[in-house]
């Protein structure tokens, strides 16, 4: 059994009947959608013309949404169709960013995620979904596509067919007849300034996104709901405090057990200290990101193996322990173990980095994240973010106290975080420039380039972030108060491109 929605647009009269059916049988928040009615226009007045797209779950056949939750609030029934359950639910929104057609929102009642889940609870009494029941001109069927005499599968095989982002690789099992295919792709539509009922939201990202879409849209946008992006501050911060704690364990363990430095306060005493330090840091933005914190241990306790923010939950408990061990060991007379210990912290050290590109790239909607240079950019800037916490530590600590550190291992750190600036530069470049066949990726990269987010790139993350800071560690000018002055360039430099990545990554519209 497989259950499946077809949208005959032969018929659609963009009444918006569904929508309210849907609203009433589940008692759908004001200003949130489970099912929604989009209208477009194409050509020029007097030869104009307006097509309506319905909206909503596509039940996905691999579901990206029920891959990336991480306590299987999200969950594929045994008929096909995609499911919730709110009481598990976190609020970490990863399904929003996952799902390639907008169709998760978050409750504003109860902090949780909902979508159209097919009135699972009226298919279980034998009765069709509400928007099934209320469409005045039968336009939305229902049914089981494995059922070969089912009115769905008829209809299937007997007309062409369109489905929404095929290039997601979901297998969605949502279908029009006779859609026009720029009510389906985002990429061809730009939006008026206001809508014909409603008021549209003022969002200057979004406003962007519109202007660079003008020139080559295909049609208008006339009616529409409002999606928010669903990762703010919280999570670009969460991105930096991770490398930083990171990053300042890698240095600690290449610059002691490659032998670059030795017997010295700042990689022995102060590193693990300071990555523990942003580790909790780490730790407690994630959870304050999400709308349920009072749930996150369910992502422990309760684990969807397949999602990266679990196997990242606990890469990251089992780092915060080797660094506890590693303060802890000299107070129990285990020094031999110190170097068996470090080792393995630098290889969790490594995962704690890179995982994130692995989680990012389950968020399946937003393409601008699946760059095969992440993991080793995300290594790259957790190695700069560790070598600027720590010059800087040593640089405020000799200003106040007069005590240096040893001379090589500010020579290893001025090393380290002049290679690791010059290979942050170049991956960045790599993952704005690299010549990609996706508009959605495009557009991203545009608006990091030459749009909204220009001057943070340029002026912040670029000139601020790489270039001065290179400059001044290769001149051999950043000692005393100038070594703290490029340790803080560096570290707000990573910050602005984390910001820079993670907010271009989710403007460009998904429906």
């Amino acid at each position: 059994m497989k259950y499946g929605f077809l949208i005959d647009h032969r018929k659609c009269i963009g009444c918006h009947a569904c929508t309210v059916a849907c609203k009433s049988e589940h008692e759908v928040p004001v200003g949130s959608f489970r099912t929604w009615v989009k209208y477009i226009e194409r050509g020029e007045y007097p030869a104009t013309r307006r097509f309506f797209s319905v909206l909503r779950c596509n039940h996905c056949e691999d579901a990206p949404c029920v891959t990336i939750c991480p306590v299987t609030a999200l969950y594929k029934r045994d008929d096909g169709i995609v499911d919730f359950n709110g009481d598990r639910c976190i609020g970490c929104k990863s399904c929003m960013q996952a799902c390639p057609y907008d169709a998760l929102y978050i409750n504003p009642d109860t902090n949780t995620a909902e979508k159209c889940n097919f009135c699972a609870h009226r298919i279980e009494a034998q009765i069709e979904p509400a928007c099934v029941i209320v469409c005045p001109v039968q336009a939305i069927v229902s049914g089981d596509m494995d059922d070969e005499d089912s009115r769905i599968s008829r209809l299937i095989a007997s007309e062409e067919t369109l489905v929404r982002k095929p290039e997601a690789r979901t297998r969605p099992k949502l279908y029009y007849i006779e859609a026009n295919p720029s009510a389906l792709i985002p990429s061809e539509q730009t939006h008026s300034d206001g809508y014909l009922w409603a008021e549209r939201p003022s969002d200057p990202v979004f406003d962007y996104v519109q202007a660079m879409t003008e020139a080559e849209a295909k049609a208008r946008t006339t009616y529409d709901v409002s999606h928010e992006r669903p990762w703010g501050w919280k999570v670009s911060a969460y991105l930096w405090t991770k490398s930083i704690s990171a990053g300042v364990f890698l240095m600690s363990a290449i610059g002691l057990g490659l032998g670059f430095a030795r017997f010295d306060w700042l990689l022995e005493d102060v590193a693990p200290a300071l990555s523990m330090v942003f580790l909790v840091a780490t730790l407690a933005l994630l959870v304050f990101d999400l709308k349920r914190p009072e749930r996150f241990l369910s992502i422990l306790f309760r684990p969807q193996w397949k999602s990266w923010l679990v196997l990242g939950g606990y890469i990251l408990a089992a780092f915060g322990a080797l660094i506890t061990a590693q303060i802890a060991l000299p107070y129990f007379d285990l020094a031999p173990l110190e170097i068996p210990v470090r080792w393995v912290g630098a290889v969790l050290a490594v995962l704690s980095a890179i995982y994130s590109a692995f989680l990012f790239r389950q968020a399946r909607g937003r393409v601008f994240w699946h760059s095969m240079l992440t993991p080793f950019h995300l290594l790259a800037q957790a190695m700069a973010a560790g070598a600027a916490a720590l010059m800087l530590y040593a640089a405020i600590d000799s200003l106040i106290t007069g005590i240096r550190p040893a001379e090589a291992s500010f020579l290893f750190l001025r090393y380290e975080l002049i290679g690791s600036l010059v290979a942050h530069g170049v991956l960045m470049a790599g993952e704005v420039f690299a010549p990609e066949d996706h508009p959605d990726k495009k557009r991203a990269a545009l608006l990091i380039t030459k749009g909204v987010f220009s001057k943070t790139f340029w002026g912040g993350a670029v000139a601020a972030g790489v270039a001065l800071p290179i400059i001044l560690l290769v001149t051999g000018a950043a000692v005393g108060w100038v070594a703290a002055l490029t340790a803080i360039l560096a570290l707000a430099g990573l910050l602005l491109w984390e910001h820079v990545w993670v907010q271009a990554g989710q403007a460009v519209p998904l429906s």
